[in-house]
């Protein structure tokens, strides 16, 4: 069956009787194993303190150290797979997160929690890259931009649904069995790449150094064509996280809504991602990528200044709080998946490398957003408003400079 899939450098008899659909429903698969093995426990933290006799912000710190151990390891995993290849990483990243999220749904105390979320991240380190990586592989141009926009989407999806979904397997079965599924997940996201996608960057002859590692993240961080969008990316995803951390706390505490309408709303969150991510190829072809960056950049930026003065003028009325995070949401939805496109699309040589070092950018960017909400501020909305303008200001007036010194 003939596909619309669009290859950078690519022989043709490697992606006979693949699909374009089946191949991004792996990566979006494997980019949002992550999050989804964050999210879908949320809502089972207290039951989780009670059953391991901890504190809720004890059993909170597995967070943490999950995400700082896959910023990290991103690092280390992208220039392997420009070495090793995507496959034998894939293996090995399937294995240990299989491994460590099985070991967290066994786990009789904090210390095994804890060691099973390390465990568990050093598998979803790797699939945090080769996501991306295999996109570069195996698309270029708006193919490769359609690609990051449905990755948006599923990132988008995970923390949207997985809380709704971690609260029903644990009124049926107990917390443990969120775990379980996301095996299950991770399982599936495997064989399925087993089938339809296989070995999309050969192994090569070259020698892996840290020193020559080190070397290419330094000239990337100088290259203005990564730089640029990698900047972009780590301050939508500080807008991004602020949301995430403290919006509970402002729409549960502030506005008194129940927690299955908060479900209701962060799943709400996935359609206004889904939308927007369906637009930015759209806009990239019409306009050319940067331009279509800028549209999302003033789309964000108007939404991040709304919800400023929404948290200010109108503290306690709801509508223009959603209004203004919906705004700014959308505007998020369009740059993500161009932003991530403009940094890969140089560099189809070194596709890990590249991958890592932007995932590193956001999750550098997602930490500090989150921390910052929680402590600029007493206020958790004024907190969360504050972060999402700056940052959504800052990122806009460093494109509208890039764009001023280019021409």
């Amino acid at each position: 069956m003939r596909t619309d899939v669009v290859l950078s450098k690519t022989p043709a008899a490697k992606l006979r009787q693949r699909t374009a659909t089946a191949c991004r429903a792996v990566i979006c698969a494997f980019a949002a194993i992550s999050i989804l093995s964050t999210n879908i426990f949320l809502p089972s933290l207290p039951a989780m303190a009670a059953d391991l006799r901890v504190s809720s912000a004890a059993v909170t710190s597995t967070i943490t150290v999950f995400l700082a151990i896959v910023a990290v390891g991103q690092l280390i995993a992208g220039p392997l797979s420009d070495r090793l290849g995507r496959r034998m990483p894939i293996l090995i990243g399937l294995c240990l997160f299989v491994l460590g999220t099985m070991w967290c749904a066994v786990a009789g105390d904090l210390l095994g929690l804890l060691i099973g979320r390390s465990i568990q991240a050093a598998g979803a380190c790797i699939f945090n890259v080769l996501a991306r990586a295999i996109a570069r592989d195996l698309f270029d141009g708006q193919a490769l931009a359609g690609t990051m926009a449905a990755i948006t989407i599923a990132t988008a999806a995970a923390p949207g649904f997985s809380p709704l979904l971690g609260s029903a397997l644990d009124h049926l079965f107990g917390w443990r069995a969120e775990f379980a599924f996301v095996a299950a997940f991770a399982i599936g996201a495997g064989a399925a790449y087993a089938a339809f996608v296989g070995e999309t960057r050969p192994a090569s002859d070259r020698f892996v150094r840290p020193l020559g590692i080190a070397a290419t993240y330094l000239g990337l961080l100088r290259d203005a064509r990564f730089a640029a969008p990698a900047r972009t990316a780590g301050l939508m995803m500080a807008g991004l996280f602020a949301v995430f951390s403290a919006a509970p706390r402002v729409l549960l505490e502030g506005f008194g809504l129940s927690p299955v309408m908060l479900g209701l709303l962060f799943a709400g969150v996935v359609f206004l991602v889904f939308g927007a991510g369906m637009l930015a190829p759209r806009l990239s072809a019409r306009f050319g990528l940067h331009r279509a960056t800028l549209i999302g950049l003033v789309t964000a930026a108007v939404g991040g200044i709304a919800l400023l003065l929404a948290v200010l003028l109108a503290r306690h009325s709801l509508p223009p709080f959603l209004a203004a995070v919906s705004i700014f949401l959308f505007g998020l939805g369009i740059v993500s998946p161009l932003s991530s496109a403009a940094a890969l699309s140089p560099f189809a040589d070194s596709a890990g490398a590249v991958a890592a070092l932007f995932g590193f950018a956001q999750m550098a960017g997602a930490a500090c957003g989150a921390s910052l909400a929680a402590v600029l501020a007493t206020d958790p909305a004024i907190g969360l408003a504050t972060v999402v303008a700056l940052t959504a200001v800052l990122a806009l007036l460093l494109n509208v400079r890039k764009s001023t010194v280019n021409s």
